[in-house]
């Protein structure tokens, strides 16, 4: 295999779409004769402080860029984020302080680099050339595309039918992304399935400025624990890149196993053959389901945390879930005496005080589901009350415990 044929069967890896793939083969012909690295740019806005594995499909793919000798430039939307992307969204986003999306910035910065190599990575800020545009740098952009081609995105589309609004503001989003990679004579832009208009704009903007036009290469949305929907933590269906790794480990064996292989291409750094022998010995039945979902958890915990908490989440997992015993470290919770005057407390209210509901509504269904036990026996009427004694264990799902004092 070539050079040329390797980094392309590596940039191919996971991807849904390259477009086109004929120029991405000519720029990087062109870079392995000249020795001029491409230049990858990757688009965050920091709107949330959290990052979660969904966020790291397109992180892990851009890791592979650098792995494979390119510039990797990470712009931080500072200020796009403060208009906020209406990809996919049905009705005008909140626009975020200043102060806001400087908080966020941080912590994104912080987090990326846990997949990221820093030494190899240019952080940029795209406030550093949309903010000083003047108001006619603003008309030129504007001038670059029509409102007819704006409305043709799936979004801006379905709004304008069913008559709800669309702010002007709204129309500069891509725009000014599009901007990003004018500013940046980017080569390559990765975004997720739902960010190719906004890459396309960046082709389009960079024609109009007399600029070798980028690739835009899309990754795919990844489907959550439930298997279902995308990864989001309004769906509580997520992994948390910066949660303990006890927990991380936990959630990811609930995960379908018919997600397992799609996890090992998308959110681990495992090597094209080693994940070609891993979908072999799946399909072959060489391997049992739970066997290669415990090396998955422990391949992910071990990414972001290290191989030493890999290997004590993997213990603690085993010791919980496999002998049924309780976790080494059970949270202590104390009940306020005014919680229960009458010596009795409702369940679903410790449940809150506790911190493992967010709400006595959710805390019933959780019980109607029967998913909580106290001391190990499970209760399923919402209308329990109790006598909150010291030592009693209360548990929640698989994953949640807490003891009374």
């Amino acid at each position: 295999m070539s050079e040329l044929e390797r980094q392309l069967a590596i940039i191919r890896r996971g991807a849904v779409e390259i477009i086109p793939e004929e120029e991405l083969a000519e720029k990087l012909r062109r870079c392995l004769a000249t020795g001029r690295p491409l230049r990858v740019k990757l688009g965050l806005d920091p709107t949330a402080p959290d990052i979660h594995l969904g966020h790291t499909v397109v992180l892990q793919k851009l890791r592979q860029f650098q792995d494979l000798g390119h510039e990797v430039i990470l712009v931080l939307g500072d200020f796009t984020a403060r208009i906020g992307d209406p990809s996919g969204k049905s009705e005008t986003r909140k626009q975020l302080t200043e102060q806001e999306v400087a908080a966020n910035a941080r912590t994104y910065e912080a987090q990326v680099f846990k997949i990221l190599d820093p030494q190899r990575t240019r952080v940029r800020f795209n406030s550093e050339w949309l903010a000083p545009l003047d108001f006619a740098a603003v008309l030129e952009l504007s001038s670059k595309y029509t409102v007819a081609r704006m409305l043709e995105r799936d979004d801006f589309a379905k709004r304008f039918r069913r008559g709800l609004p669309i702010s002007i503001h709204e129309f500069f989003y891509p725009l000014m992304q599009g901007y990003d990679s004018v500013a940046l004579r980017a080569d390559v832009e990765l975004g997720g399935t739902d960010q190719k208009f906004n890459l396309l704009m960046g082709r389009t903007l960079q024609k109009e400025y007399g600029q070798e036009p980028q690739i835009a290469l899309t990754m795919p949305l990844l489907e959550g624990l439930d298997g279902v929907h995308k990864m989001s933590k309004s769906l509580g269906n997520y992994v948390g890149i910066t949660e303990p790794p006890e927990e991380m480990y936990g959630k990811l064996m609930s995960l379908p196993d018919e997600l397992m292989i799609r996890y090992f291409e998308l959110v681990t750094p495992v090597s094209l053959g080693e994940l070609g022998r891993i979908k072999t010995d799946y399909a072959a039945g060489k391997v049992h389901p739970r066997d290669l979902k415990m090396r998955l958890a422990r391949t992910v915990v071990e990414n972001f945390h290290g191989p030493e908490a890999a290997v004590v989440a993997e213990a603690e997992f085993r010791k919980v879930f496999q002998q049924r015993a309780l976790p080494t470290d059970v949270p202590v919770v104390a009940v306020p005496e005014d919680a229960c005057p009458s010596g009795r407390i409702w369940l679903p209210k410790l449940l809150v005080l506790a911190g493992l509901a967010p709400s006595t509504s959710a805390a019933r269904r959780l019980i109607g589901q029967g998913a909580v036990k106290i001391n190990g026996q499970r209760v399923n009427d919402p209308e329990t009350e109790m006598v909150p004694q010291p030592g009693t264990v209360v548990q929640v799902g698989r994953r949640k415990f807490v003891r009374l004092s």
